[in-house]
């Protein structure tokens, strides 16, 4: 079952949740840390299952502050601290969604690096952090400081993520039903949606994650391979002509790409789908009894702050594809493409 994750106010959470108890029991005074933090209005993102608190994370902005209290000493800049997270029995699919708000956070602050400290002991969590760039840089006491860079390129999809490098990629268009963009790209719906957005896009693994499972029937996407870079292009709906309603609203990059025959059961293909994609498992099934599926893994870097339109890839691109379902993309295009959606310098690192 999936469970919405929330921004609550310190206030409103109940201390007294045995979920707390190993966060007492690790940091003699969390309960006189928690009371200040719920005096001051300050928030966390937290999720509970069946009113079962699952996971907390609270982050705190410590730019402009040197690193007197770990070894080795680290210098002031633009700094996120992951100040508290914790994730009941290490769930590694619900531990990515809380990673994703922690870069979206980085992001969006324009963070020069990430720290969370942390007790060795949490193996699992510590797994999941430097799946997706942290890496170990000191000690403060008992505990490991990982650190994340957000300014340089490891040349590794996943420990590089959200940011990414253009330079000698392939760039393709890949075009995806409005019905499916909407809850595939959360980040990335239309204007006209937003006043119904909590009702289209809910908190869920395959809305909200790294990670998206994108399953199609044209052939020509088998020749994707890692790193290619993928803009999104959501298909016209019926509110007006494709030149103002077809729009690409995000930019993705390829992990790999399977066909229903890479899967020797049917059981093999549901584990590999089922959390990342917008299908529930019985529409799944139907997709690996279809000839010449394939599915393509991608990681989902980067939301468009400005659609471009149909019309501009026409008019200003020169864009005549005999198919608009999927085509290469020059380097110049692409990069137009970028410009043209005032993305976020900072994702992109060339």
């Amino acid at each position: 079952m999936n469970e919405i994750i929330t921004l609550k106010r310190f206030a409103d959470i109940d201390l007294n949740d045995t979920f707390f108890n190993s966060l007492k029991e690790d940091y003699p005074g969390f309960d006189a840390w928690f009371e200040k933090k719920s005096k001051d209005n300050s928030e966390a993102y937290v999720q509970y299952t069946n009113d079962n608190l699952q996971a907390f994370l609270y982050l705190k902005n410590e730019s402009g502050e040197a690193l007197t209290d770990i070894t080795p000493i680290r210098p002031a800049c633009n700094r996120l601290k992951v100040g508290t997270f914790k994730i009941d029995a290490h769930n590694t699919k619900l531990g990515e969604r809380f990673v994703k708000k922690i870069l979206d956070t980085a992001l969006d602050m324009k963070a020069e690096e990430i720290y969370v400290t942390i007790y060795p002991k949490h193996e699992g969590l510590i797994r999941i952090l430097q799946r997706y760039g942290f890496n170990e840089e000191g000690k403060k006491g008992e505990e490991l400081v990982l650190v994340k860079n957000m300014k340089i390129l490891t040349g590794d999809i996943l420990k590089d993520f959200p940011l990414l490098t253009t330079k000698d990629k392939r760039k393709f268009l890949l075009s995806i039903y409005p019905k499916y963009h909407t809850k595939m790209f959360p980040d990335s719906i239309l204007r006209n949606e937003e006043s119904k957005k909590y009702e289209l896009v809910k908190d869920v693994s395959y809305t909200n994650s790294i990670h998206k499972v994108y399953l199609c029937f044209m052939s020509d996407t088998a020749k994707l391979q890692r790193g290619d870079i993928i803009a999104i292009y959501r298909t016209k709906d019926d509110k007006g002509s494709a030149r103002y309603r077809s729009v690409i609203t995000s930019i993705c990059q390829i992990e790999e790409v399977k066909t229903n025959k890479d899967f020797a059961t049917v059981e093999d293909f549901l584990a590999y789908t089922n959390f990342y994609s917008i299908f529930d498992s019985e529409e799944l099934k139907q997709w690996y009894q279809q000839k010449n599926c394939y599915i393509l893994k991608m990681t989902y870097n980067i939301a468009l702050t400005k659609r471009v339109t149909n019309g501009y890839l026409v008019d200003n691109l020169n864009m005549s594809p005999k198919y608009w379902g999927f085509f290469q993309l020059t380097d110049e295009q692409f990069d137009a493409i970028l410009k043209k959606g005032e993305v976020d310098e900072g994702v992109i690192i060339d």
